[in-house]
């Protein structure tokens, strides 16, 4: 973990609220080049545009590529507020994505480390560098008052 770690997930926590705030499941992502400088943000936007892929690591990822002028993300660190589920795992790897720092764990669709570790993956070309557990008092807190406001 480090300083820009810290920094990054703080702000992926005040992107999380900005997606409860407009009704979306409140995860919020941020992607950091090897300097640990922001290259983008994004959260989740799957209500709004009606969009499956509508996830904040989706988002973040087609930012940060369009900030740097390339598909490929090496060296790369994506920062997000709940663990990736399969298909943000997927596209991380693609991405090339070399380092994964989330907060919550997901046990029910998480694919780095809790349900799968499509992640780490040796059977796969490329893995990533995972670091779960980061702030994860405060990104499960989000997920919960979100999903008790709805029940």
């Amino acid at each position: 973990m480090t300083a820009a770690d810290d920094l990054a997930m703080r702000r992926a926590l005040a992107l999380a609220a900005e997606a409860a705030s407009a009704n979306e499941i409140p995860v919020g992502a941020v992607v950091l080049d090897a300097d640990g400088r922001i290259v983008a943000e994004g959260r989740n936007h799957r209500e709004a545009t009606h969009d499956p892929t509508g996830h904040a690591e989706v988002d973040v990822l087609r930012r940060a590529a369009a900030s740097v002028g390339s598909w490929n993300l090496e060296g790369h660190t994506l920062v997000v507020t709940l663990e990736p589920c399969i298909m943000c795992a997927g596209a991380i790897l693609q991405a090339r994505i070399g380092r994964v720092v989330f907060g919550a764990w997901d046990d029910k669709a998480g694919a780095a480390g809790s349900m799968y570790d499509v992640l780490r993956d040796r059977r796969l070309p490329y893995r990533a560098e995972v670091v779960g557990g980061v702030e994860a008092d405060a990104a499960t807190a989000l997920l919960r008052a979100f999903f008790e406001q709805r029940r």
